[in-house]
């Protein structure tokens, strides 16, 4: 606003002029630095950085604008640009018989100033006859500004008259849409580069919960943005993202307050040197000390950064910074030459242009001339250097310089052609740099990676660490020397800065919910599941034939069950196996060593013996159950099983049919034991037997029993079973077993009447409804989730079963033997039938 009211009072000044005429209206604005020539580069740089504005009363002329404290970066930059100017005046080869002039505007670090020298740069004083200008730029090219912002301004207002500006410094990535600035040109690569490079820095180091502060301005906003969004690509989070402008206190407070909050350890400061200059000042008056910086080539390097507190704060920052070159000569020429040749007036008093400048003005640069110590680390001063020779190679390519002939003189250069021609340069300056301008008008991106450490005298040194190079292939741009590296506060740990910490193998993130994606807690994978990296997203679930281990991390084979001979259940039910089938052979044994006594007799002694080796093989058939199924163990564990108890059984059948008969035979006129003598007894036996035996074969034929890892209902392991095959076949096989009981059960229960002395059928009665109750209780459990255990049921139904046989049928017979052998006669037996 004031600029604009400023010029319109120099308007209304001036419009009582008698007779209008084309002149500059108001003082107008000198060079700090100028020098003719046939073609000229214009420049502006802020070689003074704080500007006194004048008072604005509109009632009198406003006083021209002046600034102090000098900017030693600028100055140098404006140094550089003479240096490399006078090189070309005297190369033969560059530009030969033509002088090169500039005129170098110091803006003070003001866009007003920026404004008020950027007139004169495009229009020139000369005017034609007359009320008109002359219409031609004094220069062919400007050089400049330093920061973003105020390059945006000048690059706006010489776009329309096509003249090309060249800027050392702003990086801002705005500045690549060539639709918006199609004449402008920097030495200095876009910060679409460095943005991207800072968030590659900050995953290298595994900091993935950061702050973020920026520059309320062109460069800041923009730069931030790009960072932002490759964080976000990269899995980094911001906790907060927070700006301010230099002459914005209030918001650097707010700023001030985030950080001290926060919980993040590392921030990453998209700040010019100013705003880190108060920013610094802030953290330092408030003792916030112990973050991790991450800075940007505007301040990583800045000397005026360097106080006796600042390395509380800023030690162990990391950032990138331009690549130092060192310009041959150009350290004595600071000292010597460019006061005796640009600013004579250090050595006499009085003006040395033709503007008539008072010397007055250079008596605080003239407290510069003999230092020189800073030469070596100024950075940007051989991007000023490039940008020289780049403008220069342009006019050499245009006037159609050769380097016998010399350039043809006479052609008239239009700004535009400048911007064409620039275009095209691709040379190679002394110090070995390749300088060429892509398709944005940038050069490529070279960043040396910096690291504030003291050195031993305790001075803050910006030490290289590392480097950037675009230009290199992906995998090789970005080296770190990590072992090189100062941390925050002096330290030599890496800091950590994480909203959780990493979930280690056997557990999966889990998003807090309304926080960002880095915070999360850390879950137990479930049962099953496994993950064997850091920060697992998600659990794997393992394999059929694998679980997951105590700790989560691994699948292993899952522990296979089955019944074996080892285990004290499997030796247990061995025991007992082996122990009835040995108890049968000994009452086998004793009953035919006593075959002619008459209670061995009376028993039908063929079907005692043949009942007696059936149990025997029933005691037996259980050891086929125990051990690691295979394709022949389950084959024969249930045909063994089904044809050795239909044997007993129907051995039980054929004693419990004779005893019945046998008493009815005893009736008058009776001769219904010549229909079941022995031999009948015998085929029946064999029948009853071989039905079940085809039972078998059809089931062994159709679909047999086969070893089977059941993973159906244990997660944790297998079950090791024999599937049935058929269960068809299973269960007419158990059902002829159970058939044949419960017909033997009737018929012994029939013969619950018979004289109380003769307990044959009693027995057989008892020893049925043992058996038939064993069976009835297995199918529950039998079809219960399988195991060993379901195996061991079996087994034991099988060994009660035959024990229950045994010791109903055939101990009251040992027991006689044995203990009663006065019973064993035939007159104690008076009144049964021999059988």
């Amino acid at each position: 606003m004031s600029v604009f009211l400023y010029t319109l009072l120099i308007f209304q000044l001036h419009a009582k002029a008698e007779k209008p005429i084309c002149r500059i209206m108001g003082d107008p604005k000198y060079p700090l630095f100028s020098k003719d020539g046939d073609v000229n580069i214009g420049a502006l740089f802020s070689v003074h950085s704080i500007e006194i504005l004048p008072s604005f009363k509109y009632t009198q002329k406003p006083q021209v604008l002046s600034c102090y404290s000098v900017s030693l970066r600028d100055f140098r930059m404006a140094q550089t640009m003479i240096f490399a100017i006078e090189e070309i005046n005297r190369s033969q080869s560059l530009l030969p018989n033509v002088s090169v002039g500039y005129q170098i505007y110091d803006t003070c670090g003001s866009r007003l100033s920026s404004m008020s020298a950027t007139m004169p740069l495009m229009n020139g004083p000369e005017f034609t006859a007359g009320d008109r200008c002359n219409g031609q730029s004094p220069i062919h090219a400007i050089i400049g500004e330093t920061e973003s912002s105020a390059t945006v301004i000048l690059s706006r207002t010489t776009g329309p008259f096509k003249i090309p500006v060249i800027s050392p410094s702003a990086s801002c990535e705005c500045l690549s849409n060539r639709k918006d600035y199609p004449s402008f040109f920097r030495t200095i690569a876009s910060d679409y580069h460095q943005s991207r490079a800072l968030a590659y820095i900050v995953k290298h180091f595994g900091w993935s919960w950061v702050g973020a502060v920026n520059s309320d301005n062109d460069y800041g906003n923009n730069g931030m943005t790009i960072f932002l969004n490759t964080a976000q690509e990269e899995g980094i989070c911001v906790e907060y993202s927070v700006k301010f402008y230099r002459t914005e206190s209030d918001k650097l407070q707010k700023v001030v307050e985030t950080i001290k909050k926060s919980t993040a350890k590392v921030i990453v400061a998209f700040l010019t040197s100013s705003e880190m200059y108060h920013l610094l000042d802030q953290l330092s008056i408030q003792n916030i000390t112990g973050f991790q910086m991450i800075g940007v080539e505007a301040w990583i390097t800045a000397n005026n950064l360097i106080t006796p507190n600042s390395f509380h704060v800023l030690g162990g920052s990391l950032g990138f910074a331009v690549r130092k070159n060192d310009i041959e000569g150009f350290a004595d020429y600071v000292i010597k030459a460019f006061w005796k040749t640009v600013v004579p007036c250090s050595q006499t008093e009085g003006n040395y242009s033709q503007y008539a400048v008072n010397c007055n003005t250079y008596q605080d640069l003239l407290l510069l001339k003999n230092y020189n110590e800073d030469v070596p680390e100024q950075r940007y001063a051989s991007n000023v250097y490039k940008a020289v020779y780049a403008v220069a190679h342009s006019l050499h390519n245009l006037l159609k310089c050769k380097e016998q002939a010399g350039c043809e003189k006479g052609l008239s250069i239009q700004p535009q052609q400048v911007v064409e021609a620039l275009k095209k340069v691709n040379f190679i300056i002394k110090m070995g740099d390749h300088v060429w301008f892509d398709s944005t008008g940038a050069t490529v991106a070279q960043y040396e990676v910096v690291n504030w450490q003291k050195d031993s005298n305790g001075s803050i040194q910006f030490k290289a660490v590392g480097y950037y190079d675009a230009s290199l292939p992906p995998d090789q741009r970005f080296v770190l020397n990590t072992e090189n590296i100062t941390w925050a506060g002096g330290q030599i740990e890496k800091p950590r800065s994480v909203c959780s910490e990493s979930c280690p193998p056997g557990t999966r993130k889990a998003a807090q919910k309304g926080r960002p994606v880095c915070c999360y807690d850390c879950i137990p994978c479930a049962e099953g599941e496994i993950s064997n990296e850091t920060d697992s997203n998600n659990c794997k679930q393992c394999p059929g034939e694998y679980w997951s281990n105590a700790e989560k991390n691994k699948c292993v084979l899952k522990a296979v069950e089955f019944l074996s001979f080892t285990e004290v259940m499997g030796i247990v039910l061995v025991f007992f196996s082996l122990f009835g089938a040995g108890l049968t052979v000994l009452m086998a044994i004793l009953l035919y060593s006593k075959k002619d006594t008459p209670i061995v007799k009376a028993n039908n002694s063929e079907l005692s013996f043949l009942l007696l080796f059936s149990l025997a093989l029933c005691f037996l058939c259980s050891l086929t159950f125990i051990g690691r199924p295979t394709e022949w163990s389950c084959m024969l564990r249930h045909t063994a099983f089904g044809i050795t108890f239909v044997l007993c059984i129907s051995c039980v059948l054929g004693k419990t049919i004779v005893v019945l008969m046998a008493f009815n035979a005893t009736l008058p006129g009776s001769n219904i034991m010549k229909w079941f003598g022995p031999k009948q007894q015998r085929l029946s036996v064999l029948a009853f037997t071989v039905i079940q035996v085809l039972i078998c074969v059809l089931w062994l034929k159709i679909s047999p029993p086969f070893p089977y890892k059941n993973l159906k209902y244990y997660n944790e392991k297998i079950v090791l079973e024999c599937s049935l095959g058929s269960t068809v076949g299973f269960w007419a096989v158990l059902g002829y077993i159970g058939l044949l009981a419960v017909l033997c059960f009737i018929l012994a229960f029939l013969a619950r009447k018979l004289p109380d002395k003769f307990n044959e059928a009693k027995f057989i009665t008892f020893s049925m409804l043992i058996f038939c109750a064993v069976w009835i209780t297995f199918i529950p459990s039998y079809v219960s989730p399988p195991g060993k255990f379901t195996v061991a049921v079996e087994i034991f139904a099988i060994l009660a079963s035959s024990f229950g046989l045994l010791f109903c049928i055939f101990a009251p017979k040992c027991y006689i033997i044995l203990c009663k052998p006065e019973q064993n006669t035939k007159q104690n037996l008076m009144g049964k039938v021999s059988i």
